[in-house]
C-alpha cells in the first residue's frame, strides 16, 4: 500500500469512527424509557397506602350517563379492604380487595358503575379514592372512554344502577376463572 491510499484508508475509518459515536450518542443524552414508571394502556395509575391501582378507566357512552369502573387493585397489606371511588355528584363504587391479593375489575367481577360519570368520553375525570377504614383519601384522574374501541364496548353500563356499584374480590393469583376471549384477535 502506498502512502495515498494509506491516507484514505484512515480517513475512511475515521469517518467511521465519527458516525458510528455521533449515532450512538443520542442514547447518552436521551432517558431510557425502561427507566422511567407509565402506564402502558389507556388507563392511568395511582396508590394509596397499600393500594396500588393499575389501568383504570371509566367506560361510558356520556357525562350524565352510567359509567363502569375498570381496571385492577392490588392490595399489599395484611388485612381486607374496600376502596371507594367516589365521582361526579357524589356518585360511588366501592371494591373490595382481600389482603395480599387483588381484585380486577373486567369480566370476571361484577361491575363498579358510578351512576353518573360527569365528564364526556375523551377527558380526564378527576374522582376520589378511599380506603374505607383509614382517613386516607386522594385525588386521582380517570379517562373516560365510550364504545368507539370494539374491546371496551362490552363495558358499557346497560341501565341506570340502583344503588352503589360493588365489584367482588378475586380469591388469589391463582384463580380458576376462566376470561372471556377478546372480539378482536392479537389483543
Amino acid at each position: 500500500m502506498n502512502w495515498g491510499q494509506r491516507g484514505k484508508l484512515a480517513m475512511a475509518t475515521a469517518a467511521l469512527g465519527i458516525g458510528l459515536l455521533s449515532v450512538t450518542g443520542c442514547g447518552y443524552i436521551n432517558a431510557q424509557q425502561t427507566s422511567e414508571q407509565y402506564s402502558a394502556s389507556d388507563g392511568t395509575r395511582t396508590d394509596l397506602g397499600p393500594l396500588q391501582l393499575r389501568n383504570f378507566l371509566i367506560v361510558s357512552d356520556g357525562e350524565n350517563k352510567p359509567g363502569r369502573v375498570v381496571g385492577a387493585v392490588y392490595n399489599s397489606s395484611s388485612k381486607d379492604v374496600v376502596l371507594t371511588i367516589t365521582g361526579a355528584a357524589g356518585a360511588q363504587a366501592q371494591v373490595p380487595v382481600k389482603k395480599n391479593s387483588y381484585t380486577l375489575l373486567n369480566d370476571s367481577t361484577p361491575a363498579a358503575v358510578l351512576s353518573s360519570t360527569g365528564g364526556k368520553p375523551g377527558t380526564l375525570l378527576e374522582v376520589t379514592i378511599r380506603e374505607d377504614g383509614t382517613s386516607q383519601n386522594a385525588k386521582f384522574k380517570i379517562p373516560v372512554v365510550d364504545g368507539t374501541i370494539v374491546d371496551y364496548k362490552k363495558y358499557l353500563p346497560t341501565a341506570e344502577p340502583t344503588s352503589s356499584g360493588t365489584a367482588t374480590p378475586s380469591s388469589t393469583a391463582t384463580t380458576s376463572a376462566t376470561p372471556a376471549p377478546s372480539s378482536t384477535a392479537g389483543h
